[in-house]
């Protein structure tokens, strides 16, 4: 009997291998700089979750995909996703799903951070919105704008602002990292007020426009619609703004890392977002 059942573990080893080679073999795929999948017999994966759609969707549709492969979870919760990101990379969890390459990137520099994007998943585009005001030719001089005041987000909704025309940058400054500084051209003397990504839709009242990242929509969508708020222009997604799975650097390539890679990839993923996308979800073409 114990022969069978250590066969059996090893069957059902073999079967999480395959399952995860031919995944990433269908779809391009691979573990990172071509390194082999290190082998760490992790049946629990911990991850972090603070507000936005990406978790929800990694609950919904990622984790019932995994636990057929034999694997469970553990979640801890987060005010906000710099918390996450600190608890990820302190090891107090695994991985998360709330960020893209621009934030990691701020993040590792301003934290001695050691965290890495294994897999683009689909992104929530930031865009535009008012509740004053319902078509972008009612732009007028010296109205008023709020943005997120974090780094990448903050370049991120600026650049929705250049590509209606209100502004123009510096085309010196690298487009992840423009600031209200590197406009070189304001047309309508636009007043612009930084503010924290999660304050925004609670004071939307008080401003001409404001520019939200696609998690805070998420979260904020009964508010907006509520207030009757227009969403007058999308961002353009660019590769350094899709969503991630992130890691810490030493285990992008482990089993379990790559596990949760081949689900984003998969047959059933596919299934579940042709079903459940309402429009709201940007979904990179490698996941399609």
């Amino acid at each position: 009997i114990k022969q069978c059942i250590e066969k059996e573990k090893e069957l059902s080893n073999m079967k999480k291998i395959i399952a995860i080679l031919l995944a990433l073999a269908l779809t391009g795929a691979v573990a990172l700089a071509g390194a082999e999948i290190i082998e760490t017999g992790k049946t629990v994966i911990s991850y972090s979750k603070s507000q936005g759609p990406y978790t929800e969707l990694f609950e919904a549709a990622i984790i019932p995909i995994l636990e057929e492969q034999g694997y469970t979870f553990d979640c801890l919760d987060t005010s906000e996703l710099l918390l996450a990101d600190h608890a990820l990379n302190h090891g107090e969890v695994d991985v998360n799903v709330e960020q893209h390459t621009a934030y990691i990137d701020n993040y590792n520099a301003n934290n001695n951070g050691d965290l890495v994007g294994i897999s683009l998943i689909p992104t929530v585009p930031a865009a535009l919105y008012s509740v004053n005001h319902s078509s972008l030719d009612e732009v007028a001089d010296g109205m008023t704008v709020a943005v997120p005041n974090d780094a990448s987000n903050t370049a991120r909704c600026l650049l929705i602002l250049q590509k209606i025309g209100w502004i123009t940058f510096d085309e010196n400054v690298e487009s992840t990292s423009v600031t209200v500084d590197d406009i070189v051209d304001n047309p309508y003397h636009l007043d612009f007020t930084e503010q924290k990504s999660l304050t925004i839709p609670a004071a939307i009242e008080d401003y001409d426009f404001v520019a939200i990242t696609g998690a805070v929509v998420w979260n904020a969508r009964e508010s907006l619609q509520a207030k009757n708020a227009v969403t007058l222009a999308y961002e353009d997604v660019l590769p350094h703004l899709i969503l991630q799975v992130t890691v810490k650097a030493e285990n992008a390539n482990t089993d379990w890392a790559q596990a949760i890679v081949a689900a984003y990839h998969s047959d059933a993923f596919k299934a579940y977002m042709a079903e459940h996308n309402d429009g709201l979800w940007w979904i990179p073409e490698e996941l399609q």
